[in-house]
């Protein structure tokens, strides 16, 4: 699904990375939140990120405007539609999942921290989004009215720090910034492939992967927070360093620990003084050896080994989808076999072989 295609682009702007740094950006601003004390419910962020997605994808690629006027004036024909379209493609999903999707969307604009968190990070990213058309479509009628409304509904949140602090202090956007930069890195780049994905738009798929999986499991809270941010910020120094396709990683002696060594250098230098110094420790946890298990005494347990199984799966699902598309190439067709046989042997822990054989007889 693509964004903004009545506009000029620079870029590709797409759902899928709309929605991730959404989702990232719900991160600095629930930190926002507590460092003001609030107490946070981070699984019903999650969660309900994932369920507001779902629930735009469902009614496919209609203008803001249009989608909020439908979604306020028809809303439960619109949310009967949206679950028949769950329904019928995700037929054997979860009781608890499901009803959770119906409780949400019951729900409409419910209010609640979390709930004006969510809202105002999917503001933020159009804002993000808006900056980079902006100057394409100077001329273009309506434009400025586009800016002065996305402005209008960032303010409606002006009660939660982060928003205030962002809009009052321009630097402060500068980490939101710097994330929508994982929008501009194409995956599996030296290959034709569709639909072609970027490097945030990646993370989100493990992350929502972790997620569900963490779900199905009866996780605990804090662990589900761990996993699904470590795997949404698990590829963030990349927009520093880019991407060593893994050929050339395992080609050259010394080399992964080297790009460790200088990602570390770049993200101390680069990323950590973009947020305030109370976030660091925890995001260095989730940027720095991010595959691998944790049990922390003050930021508990994060099971690194799944996520990594979930950027497998997340990868494989990039390369077969496009070689059932019809579009294949060596690269993607070795890709197939070796992350098949890594997630056989690895995958274990979130049911690997099981999903690879539903996704393998999937209609798509």
């Amino acid at each position: 699904m693509h964004r903004w295609n009545d506009h000029l682009r620079t870029i590709d702007l797409t759902e899928l990375d709309k929605q991730a740094h959404k989702a990232a950006i719900t991160w600095i601003l629930g930190k926002y939140e507590e460092d003001e004390g609030a107490k946070l419910d981070w699984e019903k962020i999650a969660v309900e990120t994932l369920y507001s997605f779902i629930s735009r994808l469902a009614l496919t690629d209609l203008k803001p405007q249009v989608y909020h006027r439908i979604a306020d004036e028809k809303a439960k024909e619109v949310n009967e539609f949206v679950l028949k379209e769950f329904d019928t493609r995700v037929p054997e999903t979860s009781k608890k999942f499901r009803n959770g999707l119906v409780t949400y969307l019951a729900n409409g604009e419910e209010h609640s921290t979390e709930g004006d968190i969510i809202r105002a990070a999917h503001y933020l990213a159009t804002r993000w989004e808006f900056r980079t058309i902006y100057d394409a479509n100077r001329s273009m009628y309506g434009i400025e009215q586009t800016r002065a409304e996305i402005d209008q509904q960032i303010y409606q949140y002006g009660n939660l720090a982060g928003v205030k602090k962002i809009m009052e202090d321009e630097s402060a956007f500068n980490i939101v910034d710097l994330i929508g930069q994982l929008r501009f890195q194409q995956r599996w780049a030296r290959t034709p492939r569709i639909p072609k994905t970027t490097v945030l738009g990646h993370s989100l798929m493990v992350a929502d992967s972790i997620l569900l999986s963490d779900m199905d499991k009866g996780a605990g809270k804090r662990q589900i927070y761990n996993d699904f941010y470590t795997a949404l910020f698990h590829d963030l120094p990349e927009v520093l360093t880019k991407d060593v396709i893994t050929p050339v990683k395992t080609s050259v002696g010394g080399l992964p620990e080297l790009l460790e060594s200088y990602e570390r250098e770049l993200v101390e230098s680069r990323i950590m003084p973009l947020i305030p110094e109370g976030w660091r420790d925890e995001l260095r946890m989730m940027v720095f050896s991010p595959f691998e298990d944790v049990d922390d005494p003050v930021y508990g347990i994060r099971r690194g080994r799944d996520i990594k199984a979930c950027d497998n799966l997340a990868a494989y699902m990039e390369a077969q989808t496009s070689i059932r598309y019809g579009i294949s190439s060596k690269a993607l067709r070795d890709g197939v076999v070796t992350i098949r046989a890594k997630l056989e042997k690895n995958g274990k822990g979130i049911g690997a072989k099981s999903l690879i054989y539903s996704f393998d007889n999937m209609e798509i």
